[in-house]
């Protein structure tokens, strides 16, 4: 039997859609169908990318009321995001938190992308912890221009945790991860509001599987 390319398309597209979910930050109210809680006074900015939100660093940020790798046993988290010059040494763009479901209070489970600065550049942090096991992935020899749009991603196959930045390899560690779960998210901060980010936001993609770096999101040059 000769399956038609468009059926094998169209089998493809949900299977993708199945597995992650792809937050675009072109409005301040949603992101990716979810109601958002603003903090401050986040813009919608037109880019080289398309539409994107910018975070002052002080006082900006969004809150959404889902976790959106929760359960996952691997994942994927890109997000494709501009810093900029004038913010402080360690800001967190982009973080995801496990709630106790009896209680409705943060646990100590989240993972989280963050960036330090040194000088006029920066590196990536990254950070998964699942209860009390937990790996963190910060190389600061590896910097990269402030005031540029970038492509960052944390990827966990069950065994190692990477992570990548323009699709290159920084880092990687051993570690045995559970999954995470229900939650909320933040974007531009903290979950408990400190450590915000000055630079922009385009789009976040969660993935529910550990995907290649040509599988990626792409920063068009």
């Amino acid at each position: 039997m000769i399956v038609p390319i468009q059926v094998l398309a169209a089998v493809t597209a949900l299977a993708a859609a199945d597995t992650a979910e792809v937050w675009t930050f072109d409005r301040t109210d949603r992101i990716g169908g979810h109601a958002t809680t603003v903090l401050g006074h986040p813009r919608v900015i037109d880019t080289p990318l398309g539409k994107a939100v910018e975070f002052n660093g002080v006082d900006d940020a969004l809150f959404v009321d889902v976790h959106p790798l929760a359960g996952a046993e691997t994942f994927t988290l890109e997000i494709l995001f501009r810093p900029d010059r004038g913010g402080r040494p360690e800001q967190r763009f982009f973080h995801l938190q496990e709630r106790d479901p009896k209680t409705g209070a943060d646990t100590q489970t989240r993972m989280l992308m963050e960036i330090r600065v040194i000088g006029d550049q920066w590196a990536l942090d990254s950070f998964a912890l699942s209860g009390s096991t937990g790996k963190a992935l910060l190389d600061r020899s590896k910097l990269h221009p402030l005031g540029e749009w970038h492509h960052a991603a944390m990827v966990y196959d069950g065994r190692l945790l990477r992570n990548y930045v323009d699709g290159v390899l920084e880092g990687e560690g051993e570690v045995r991860l559970t999954p995470q779960g229900d939650g909320h998210s933040s974007a531009g901060v903290r979950i408990n509001r400190v450590d915000y980010f000055k630079g922009a936001i385009r789009q976040a993609r969660m993935t529910r599987k550990a995907l290649a770096p040509a599988e990626f999101l792409k920063v068009p040059r």
